[in-house]
């Protein structure tokens, strides 16, 4: 008998987008019955079968197949808008495919986004009975599990607390306790753990490790490559609906960061930003050397700048603006904003603004890196995160470095002072 847990065959997901014309501002009731005559008759017209032009057909998945077997660890990586999410949906049996089939053995646990599977009326107590019928638990079973779902999710305090009272903190904190300790098959988890705080995750992340050890599956969606690194042994890579590569996760990193990472500056005129986000543009974000030039590669003994140009559309309460930095297989070597307190005075208003970080020289072993922007109001709304925005090489130019001839040990190589008493 087959091991294969999870088989894809030539899966696709099409959706139909609509396109609204701007003529006037507003609609008046001539126009609500003129757009239903044209309606009827479009639908009963020997030529309705020609597109609407005001709508398109947008594949988010297209000619997907993969097989992953029992007790696999899978993370699922591309940037936003490639499928990752409606392939997740499909999978937890949520959304239908529109082309293909998959095949699944056994019970599928989902945390998708914060609330998915729980019913905000019922208390935490009631939502860990409830998930468990869903997944076809007796009762006995669930109460088998229950205390340790509870202290593994650290809400004791607030067990008979309707949900909707809840954190997101809190809610994800439950979610994935319910999701990882009711035994399914497969567990299939999102971005949503980025709710949670640093303790948190690193708890998740042991947790899903423990669930693979124990035979089971786990699908895992993540921006993190340093998380998708250390949980998964395998990595699926899509982009803009389409199955790039299905193989080893490093491999699979170092191609997904050098692909989509840009040399030296990227510029958008018109300003990028979230889906939704109305505050705020990036406009561009450059490497420079010590000279201030836009470089790609930097001399190891020498500074070297970040500079963020960005734009505020409206008056926020704060916005904070930064970036990390990683090696070039997704581990993170630290992170650095334009400011890490909050107060009242420092609002922003409508305007441009640039925002520069200086890093120091020998700090860096030689090697690639990337840069994933990150802008936002913390703990409130993300305005824009982008992994793997640019990319730098870190270069002993010199060539009288010894550590780029003897291997140092550890992800950066900084030059300490010796002292001789």
């Amino acid at each position: 008998m087959s091991d294969t847990i999870i088989r894809v065959e030539n899966l696709g997901k099409k959706y139909i987008i609509g396109h609204q014309q701007q003529k006037e501002k507003y609609t008046t009731l001539r126009d609500v019955v003129a757009n239903g005559v044209k309606g009827l008759t479009h639908r009963f017209s020997p030529k309705s079968k020609v597109q609407n032009p005001e709508s398109e057909e947008f594949w988010a998945l297209k000619d997907v197949s993969f097989e992953i077997k029992q007790g696999d660890r899978v993370g699922i990586i591309g940037r936003n808008g490639a499928g990752k999410s409606t392939l997740l949906k499909i999978l937890s049996r949520i959304t239908e495919p529109t082309t293909g089939r998959i095949q699944i053995k056994g019970r599928v646990a989902s945390l998708l986004e914060v609330g998915t599977g729980f019913h905000p009326e019922l208390t935490g107590r009631e939502n860990i009975y409830l998930n468990g019928a869903i997944l076809g638990m007796g009762k006995h079973e669930i109460r088998r599990k229950f205390d340790e779902i509870v202290a593994f999710a650290e809400v004791e305090k607030f067990l008979d607390t309707p949900v909707k009272r809840y954190s997101s903190g809190m809610y994800v904190r439950l979610a994935f306790a319910v999701a990882a300790h009711l035994e399914p098959e497969i567990l299939v988890v999102d971005e949503v753990l980025a709710v949670g705080d640093a303790q948190f995750q690193k708890k998740c992340l042991g947790k899903m490790e423990d669930v693979g050890k124990e035979g089971r599956t786990v699908l895992f969606v993540s921006h993190n490559m340093g998380t998708i690194n250390q949980l998964c042994k395998d990595a699926i890579w899509l982009n803009q609906g389409q199955l790039i590569a299905f193989q080893e996760t490093s491999k699979i990193i170092s191609k997904y960061l050098s692909q989509n990472s840009q040399e030296g500056k990227l510029s958008h005129p018109d300003g990028i930003a979230n889906a939704g986000v109305d505050e705020f543009k990036l406009l561009s974000i450059s490497i420079q050397n010590e000279k201030r030039e836009i470089a790609s590669y930097i001399d190891s003994r020498e500074h070297f700048f970040v500079e963020i140009e960005y734009k505020i559309l409206r008056r926020i309460p704060f916005c904070r603006v930064g970036f990390s930095l990683s090696t070039i297989d997704g581990t993170t070597l630290f992170d650095a904003y334009d400011s890490d307190e909050y107060s009242e005075e420092m609002a922003r208003e409508p305007g441009t603004y640039l925002a520069k970080c200086k890093i120091p020289e020998k700090l860096l072993k030689a090697g690639s890196y990337t840069l994933n922007f990150n802008a936002g109001i913390p703990m409130i709304k993300n305005f824009l995160f982008v992994e793997g925005i640019l990319k730098v090489n870190i270069e002993d130019i010199s060539g009288k470095n010894v550590s780029s001839k003897v291997k140092r040990q550890g992800v950066i190589s900084p030059q300490l002072t010796w002292i001789d008493n």
